[in-house]
C-alpha cells in the first residue's frame, strides 16, 4: 500500500511532533498520561503560502525538514498511516531551530 501524501493549503503546515523523553534524568519511566504534550517537530509539508489583501502570494517562512516550535495547544492532530501528526497554521509557529 502506498504512503499518502499530504499537500497543505494556504498558510498551513504539517508537522511531525517529536518524541518525548520516556524516562527522567532520575531514572523514573513516565506513563503517556503524564507525558508533556509536544511543542516541538519537525515540517514534512508546506502550504504554498497566504495571499495578501491585494492578491499577492505571500512566501512561507517555514520550509519541508525544518525543526520549529509551536504553540502548545495548536493545530489539529491526527493519525495518517499509523502516523502521529499535526497541522498548524503558520502563524501558530513560534520559533525555527538553525
Amino acid at each position: 500500500m502506498a504512503k499518502a501524501k499530504l499537500e497543505p493549503l494556504g498558510e498551513r503546515v504539517v508537522v511531525r511532533p517529536l518524541k518525548q523523553e520516556e524516562v527522567t534524568k532520575g531514572g523514573i519511566v513516565l506513563p503517556d498520561t503524564a507525558k508533556e504534550k509536544p511543542q516541538e517537530g519537525e515540517v514534512i509539508a508546506v502550504g504554498p503560502g497566504k495571499l495578501s489583501d491585494d492578491g499577492k502570494l505571500l512566501p512561507m517562512s517555514v520550509k519541508v525538514k525544518d525543526i520549529v516550535i509551536y504553540s502548545k495547544y495548536a493545530g489539529t492532530e491526527f493519525k495518517l498511516d499509523d502516523e502521529e501528526l499535526v497541522i498548524l497554521r503558520e502563524s501558530d509557529i513560534l520559533a525555527k531551530k538553525s
